[in-house]
């Protein structure tokens, strides 16, 4: 593969790394974020009470057993299984962007975890009641796939801006996605409200969803890949090891690098806690919302509901994106961050203590979005600014662990007080936990320090010496 010297700001790269988050973001708010989770749930529960003679509870029947963890029912099989796939990224993100770093393949592993996750997103077409175990393989594969993809796509933001316009291309990267999310929200959305006029089922409807997400995802990926260049490693392979050796030996050497930079690694803990919460609930706010509002009332769950809800937060966080960044320039990066998480801790209280109709709802999903696009955005390009240069894969491979479509303590924690306690009201205000350590840690962490320690300027500077 033919490569070539860095450089930066070039307007061309930077259109097709922004198109990839349009790309992706179908899949991440049809499949992960709206659909999957109730649809898994409903067939899991189906599958359940069919085989049960009598079904009093079986909506919340026992798939199997996991000790004193509790078990996995038909209601946190979902969040489980984003537990599952998180778990599995813990040992391999790492690992895949020290080697990327030794090397110019940064873009062909996207291409492969891109395309792999397709592929995962496409099958999700032929599940049914009667393989919904299937469905749960296939969404930590993809959740894992959709993940390692993005280690190399956000390590690419370092490789083609100055510090000066990161939080910019960052907002942007994640307003873009936000509006490819609405387009294929609204796609799927006059799908399932118009099933029985196209003469199929609301289920068949939400499988083709599915479908549509993934031919979305990998058609617009090609611009992605087509416009970004390979680029010569900054690091040489140390005597007598390959790419896979070295890479599990970089792992080690990121962490100790990482405790050499304390500051970083404290955001770093911070980006961990908060993005916890924010993960699970955006996971399991369709599940959340089905099982309370129609579920739990004896009423079958509006897909075409759920779809809204998502649609009106997609919007609010084309808003909260750009808004915020905004926001960052007058206030600090830092600051507007930690508006956004005490945000998030209000938005958790109300779903617990206050939601109660559809309308309550609509209004908490403009909020959600509105947090949601700033608090990702915000924190991609602040940590971006404290990688050192040179090992920009893999210190986004240890970030992506605690990022976006990843909820590893999270969603274990949701899922085991589901579990216990039967209830998603719990479940959802457990997560507030989360977002009080992660403003607790943040609120200590001095962030133009940990920027220098780096090396790197901070964007003032950046600005100035340009």
């Amino acid at each position: 593969m033919q490569t070539i010297e860095p450089q930066k700001n070039d307007r061309r790269e930077i259109f097709g790394w922004l198109v990839y988050d349009w790309a992706n973001s179908a899949f991440y708010t049809t499949v992960i974020g709206v659909l999957l989770g109730p649809y898994l749930t409903s067939l899991a529960q189906k599958s359940i009470c069919a085989a049960q003679s009598n079904s009093a509870g079986c909506e919340n029947g026992v798939i199997f057993s996991l000790g004193f963890l509790g078990a996995v029912t038909a209601k946190n099989l979902f969040s489980l299984s984003i537990t599952a796939s998180v778990l599995l990224q813990v040992f391999l993100l790492p690992v895949l962007g020290a080697i990327a770093d030794y090397s110019n393949l940064k873009k062909r592993f996207m291409a492969i975890f891109c395309y792999a996750g397709v592929l995962a997103s496409a099958l999700l077409f032929f599940v049914n009641v009667d393989n919904y175990i299937f469905g749960s393989v296939l969404l930590i594969f993809g959740n894992l796939s959709f993940g390692a993809a993005n280690v190399f796509y956000n390590a690419y933001l370092v490789e083609l801006t100055t510090e000066d316009r990161r939080d910019s291309i960052s907002s942007y990267g994640f307003a873009l996605g936000y509006v490819g999310g609405v387009i294929m929200l609204i796609l799927n959305i006059a799908m399932v409200q118009n099933a029985e006029t196209l003469g199929i089922t609301t289920e068949t409807a939400v499988r083709y969803s599915f479908l549509a997400a993934s031919i979305w995802w990998g058609l617009f990926a090609l611009i992605t890949f087509y416009t970004i260049k390979s680029r010569d490693a900054l690091k040489s392979l140390p005597d007598g090891q390959n790419f896979v050796t070295s890479g599990f030996a970089q792992v080690g050497e990121t962490f100790k690098h990482l405790a050499r930079l304390p500051l970083t690694a404290r955001f770093l803990l911070a980006c961990f806690c908060y993005n916890n919460g924010i993960q699970t609930v955006i996971t399991s706010a369709s599940v959340f919302l089905s099982q309370e509002l129609f579920v739990a009332r004896g009423q079958e769950a509006s897909q075409s509901f759920l779809l809204g809800i998502f649609l009106v937060a997609q919007i609010s966080a084309l808003v909260g994106s750009i808004s915020f960044e905004r926001l960052a320039r007058k206030i600090g990066t830092k600051n507007a961050l930690m508006i956004s998480i005490v945000t998030w801790s209000l938005i958790v209280i109300y779903a617990y203590g206050f939601l109660d109709t559809t309308f309550q709802a609509w209004i908490m999903s403009f909020f959600i979005g509105l947090v949601l696009g700033s608090s990702q955005a915000l924190s991609r390009s602040l940590y971006s600014q404290m990688i050192p240069r040179g090992r920009e894969a893999s210190f986004f491979g240890i970030y992506e662990i605690s990022e976006r479509g990843t909820a590893l303590i999270g969603s274990l924690v949701f899922g085991v007080v589901v579990g216990i306690t039967g209830s998603f009201r719990h479940a959802i205000l457990s997560m507030i936990l989360f977002f009080i350590a992660g403003v607790a840690i943040l609120l200590f962490t001095d962030v133009k320090r940990a920027i220098h320690e780096a090396g790197n300027l901070t964007p003032d500077e950046a600005a100035g010496e340009s």
